[in-house]
């Protein structure tokens, strides 16, 4: 079973990745609010953004073979 602070950073990450201010916000707080070390906030959020980022890349490849005749 994962703990608390384990869940939090998982939040963290997925806001990140689905682009979510408001739940941005709300859970690098609960993570702050824990006493979860910012360099752990931080990596977080650098899984977060490698998760977009590998989301947005294949949704740009897909967008270029749709426009090609």
């Amino acid at each position: 079973m994962l703990d608390e602070k384990t869940k939090e950073l998982i939040a963290v990450g997925a806001s990140v990745a689905c682009n979510c201010h408001p739940c941005v916000l709300f859970h690098t707080a609960k993570a702050r609010e824990l006493n979860i070390d910012a360099e752990l906030i931080k990596q977080a959020t650098e899984v977060g953004r490698m998760v977009r980022k590998g989301a947005a890349d294949q949704v740009d490849k897909l967008l270029s073979g749709c426009s090609k005749e």
